[in-house]
């Protein structure tokens, strides 16, 4: 199924924002829309619709972000690479 990679990326958004919660709307001319949900109401629009590529990458820089793993080792890899300069 094409819609795959959208569907994964509404659910890490999903995850990642835990008040909020969206879903995707697919247009008869195979493209995607980001919708915020709102209870009983109609969902609210977030984005216009995109092809899938765009969506996915769209999808995934909104809302909130999980922090980036940094080792020890990689902070002294950095430390190391300041001295050269």
């Amino acid at each position: 199924m094409r819609s795959t990679r959208a569907t994964y990326a509404i659910e890490r958004l999903n995850a990642r924002s835990t008040d909020l919660r969206y879903s995707m709307i697919r247009t008869a001319t195979e493209l995607f829309i980001l919708a915020q949900n709102a209870g009983h109401d109609l969902p609210i629009r977030v984005s216009e619709p995109l092809e899938l590529d765009a969506f996915v990458k769209f999808v995934n820089a909104y809302g909130p972000q999980k922090p980036k793993r940094v080792s020890k080792l990689d902070v002294e890899f950095e430390k190391q690479l300041q001295k050269r300069d």
